[in-house]
């Protein structure tokens, strides 16, 4: 049962020990505080690594034709690799089972125009998969279809800026933009999380580029995304199986460095992963430090009150105070102030990570803070450790014989 008398006295001693109370709550305060801003400028440097792939999907691989600077099986050196429809379908099926999406990419550089608006953008052809690597949104209307590559449609996805420049006042679904004398339909509208260079991009199916600028099935590019159940080292002996593949495909020489390119997410990905575990770890030493500092100040505070409450101690025993009740006194005080100390270092560490958040910025530290759940856990194990260290000696004080505790110095 709550016992009133029991939580009035404990405030008594708290109120009437004010140096103690706040030099045992200024430590685990500290620790907390310390433990709050370390994390959470780990955590700013994460953010910042993260931003650093965009919002792009980061298990991506594209690949590139180059020119052969080596002769092999007979053929010279300086053949144009050129990649086609057929060689998309080869990447399909050969590895179709590690292949989340993929799509073949034609770009150009268009000037589009909507009655007397007028401006140049970035024309990319695609399939429809392009969508999940690139991370668009659509906002209004749909995306590319299967439909659409299959008829040959002139159908066109704008970026939100090209949507703004030309269609200042009304809709862009259902009109027809012009892009370099040749009319779309505009079916959609998207937006992209990388900001304004992505959103000045034209999506058009990837058949009818080709049929429109060249009627061949060339293709500059694949763009594709590896199955995300593969680890860092599985991704990158994906990316170098597809380069072996496609280099005997087109009778390449193995050490031909330029003919074939791969550029493979995975490599950024591992080194990033192993940049950001390395600081995990320093950050953990530091923090956890931290934290032992502060239980290593909680015992000397607990053995010394203990000490110092000794005669106290007699004196309850003398009136009948069971070692029980003796115990349990000292325990819920540390627990109280150590519990309201970790909070009020919670919250000012919170604060300042909030207040020089924009500041750090310049240091490559994005947005810092720190998930409660990890700093509640923290002061938990402090009260523990306070608990803890205030358990052995009051157990032992308790146990002294009233006589005995009264004669201590």
């Amino acid at each position: 049962m709550f016992d009133l008398d029991l939580w009035r006295e404990i405030f008594q001693s708290i109120n009437m020990n004010r140096t103690r109370s706040l030099l045992s709550g200024f430590t685990v305060a500290f620790a907390i505080l310390l433990f709050t801003i370390l994390f959470g400028i780990a955590n700013g440097l994460e953010n910042t690594f993260k931003e650093a792939f965009g919002t792009d999907a980061n298990n991506s691989i594209v690949i590139y034709p180059g020119k052969t600077t080596k002769g092999y099986k007979g053929l010279q050196a300086g053949r144009q690799i050129q990649f086609k429809n057929e060689d998309h379908e080869y990447v399909l099926d050969k590895f179709g089972d590690k292949v989340q999406y993929i799509t073949s990419k034609v770009n150009r550089n268009v000037i589009a125009s909507f009655k007397n608006e007028k401006n140049s953008y970035q024309l990319r052809a695609v399939h429809p998969e392009y969508m999940f690597i690139e991370n668009n949104k659509i906002s209004e209307g749909r995306y590319i279809n299967q439909n659409d590559l299959k008829n040959k449609t002139k159908v066109a996805v704008i970026g939100r800026i090209v949507n703004d420049q030309l269609f200042t006042k009304e809709s862009a679904i259902g009109k027809y933009v012009n892009l370099s004398g040749i009319p779309y339909k505009v079916v959609g509208v998207f937006t992209d999380d990388e900001g304004d260079n992505e959103e000045r991009v034209i999506y058009i199916p990837i058949t009818t580029a080709q049929l429109v600028y060249g009627n061949n099935d060339f293709i500059d590019f694949m763009h594709l995304t590896y199955n995300p159940e593969m680890n860092s080292d599985q991704a990158l002996s994906f990316g170098t199986l597809i380069t072996k593949s496609l280099k005997e495909r087109f009778s390449v020489a193995r050490s031909d460095q330029r003919a074939i390119r791969v550029r493979n997410m995975a490599q950024s990905t591992k080194q990033v992963d192993m940049l950001t575990s390395g600081l995990t770890v320093i950050i953990l030493v530091i923090g956890f430090g931290t934290l032992i500092a502060g239980i290593v100040g909680i015992s000397n505070i607990m053995i010394f009150i203990v000490k110092e409450r000794t005669k106290e101690i007699g004196i309850r025993k003398a009136l009948g105070a069971s070692p029980k009740s003796i115990i349990a006194i000292i325990l819920i005080e540390s627990i109280i102030i150590t519990t309201i100390a970790g909070y009020v270092g919670l919250l000012i560490g919170v604060g300042v990570l909030e207040w020089i958040g924009p500041s750090l910025e310049k240091y490559f530290i994005t947005s810092p803070g720190v998930s409660n759940s990890l700093v509640i856990g923290a002061t938990i194990t402090l009260i523990l450790a306070g608990a803890i260290a205030g358990y052995l000696p009051a157990k032992k004080a308790s146990e002294i014989k009233p006589i005995v505790a009264l004669r201590n110095d």
